[in-house]
């Protein structure tokens, strides 16, 4: 039976990168893997198949020739190959790439541990939501924090030792921060139960941090709110994360806004929007009214005879300024629309009464939508009797 194409095998096309390849073969492996595929015959000679195709594929002279030509390159013993074709050796070399993805978290693989061959780890990123006002988020404004998380400590300089004095390699790993063990034909690492990781051990742990090379405080940040934020948008502060374990890098700090409802404007990304409300008289003869702006300025807007509710009014360049450009600099701001509610007045006085019954007396055409409602109802009842 013809030997199975080693690109078909893992999924990817001739000409895949190096990483493509690697994916490939790490979604493979755990997919087929005999822990999670007890008894499973097909699945344990398609994964002999998966870790095959990666052992050539991976390595760039074997590669080259497999892609020049096919499985003939290392027949006869060419080609660095064993018997039959697999890999010499085992399947160790290939299967180490993946081990960590596969029993990380079984085997209790710390975040941020990396290969252990470092004594020091990244510390965590930190998220911190920040509630502003419509107004900041116009103009723009500089908010100070207090975020809690973990700082170097400053006893040891962050190395985890009393003095200061640098940790020692580890005597159960040499330094390597994972022990191996043979299992069948795979070579299996391992986390170094002594150093958990780290490569490196403590003797003598500072007393005010107890070997972590941190300890927990409040800091106060000043952050800048860039003109244009809105809900969603986010913020990283590179460093203001936790602290690294022993001296690692410190991890960032991500800030996420909220922008507060306003009690005026309504927001729709750079467009504003605002009801204002016109008398029954103003609608009906036109005029003029005074509208707030969301820089704390006024607008007068004209409003036509025979507004009637619902109608808007655009005020160019009145809404918000786009993200990361300011009021006055490049970008152009949005657009604030007005929609005018007709108000009808309340609590009336004897006087307005006869006006408005005066007026009402007045037979004239100048109700056009009452008179187009009525003529459509007239039509229906119509169609009804027919």
């Amino acid at each position: 039976m013809a030997k199975r194409d080693y690109y078909d095998i893992l999924g990817v096309a001739r000409g895949a990168s190096a990483d493509e390849i690697k994916k490939a073969y790490r979604t493979k492996a755990k997919q087929l893997h005999p822990d999670r595929n007890k008894d499973c015959k097909v699945s344990e000679a398609e994964f002999k198949e998966v870790n095959e195709a990666y052992e050539c594929l991976k390595d760039g002279q074997k590669k080259a020739a497999y892609d020049r030509f096919g499985h003939a390159a290392f027949e006869n013993g060419g080609g660095g190959f064993g018997r039959g074709g697999h890999p010499g050796g085992d399947f160790g070399s290939a299967f180490a790439d993946v081990f960590e993805d596969l029993f990380g978290d079984m085997m209790g693989r710390r975040a941020g541990g990396g290969g252990g061959r470092s004594r020091a780890s990244r510390g965590q990123d930190l998220r911190y939501n920040l509630r502003v006002s419509l107004e900041d988020a116009f103009a723009g404004v500089q908010k100070t924090i207090n975020v809690p998380g973990s700082v170097a400590c400053d006893s040891c300089n962050g190395t985890g030792a009393e003095g200061a004095v640098e940790p020692t390699s580890c005597p159960t790993c040499s330094g390597m921060g994972k022990v191996r063990a043979t299992q069948g034909f795979f070579t299996v690492e391992r986390t170094c139960p002594t150093c958990g990781g780290q490569g490196q051990i403590v003797k003598n742990p500072c007393t005010d941090c107890h070997g972590a090379g941190r300890v927990q405080k409040e800091r106060t940040l000043s952050v800048n709110i860039p003109a244009g934020v809105e809900t969603g948008t986010r913020i990283r502060l590179a460093g203001e994360g936790e602290a690294g374990m022993r001296g690692g890098p410190a991890g960032d700090l991500y800030i996420f806004i909220e922008v507060r409802e306003h009690p005026i404007f309504l927001r729709d990304g750079k467009m504003l929007a605002c009801q204002v409300p016109v008398s029954m008289a103003t609608a009906a003869l036109g005029g003029e009214i005074e509208v707030p702006t969301i820089d704390g300025g006024r607008s007068r807007v004209k409003v036509p005879a025979g507004t009637q509710s619902g109608k808007q009014l655009r005020l160019r360049g009145k809404g918000m300024p786009p993200l990361r450009h300011g009021p006055g600099m490049s970008g152009e701001s949005g657009d604030m629309l007005i929609e005018l509610s007709v108000e009808t007045p309340v609590n009336l006085t004897a006087r307005q009464k006869e006006l408005l019954r005066e007026f009402e007396n007045i037979k004239a055409d100048n109700n056009p939508q009452t008179q187009g409602f009525f003529h459509k109802i007239k039509g229906f009842w119509d169609e009804m009797k027919g």
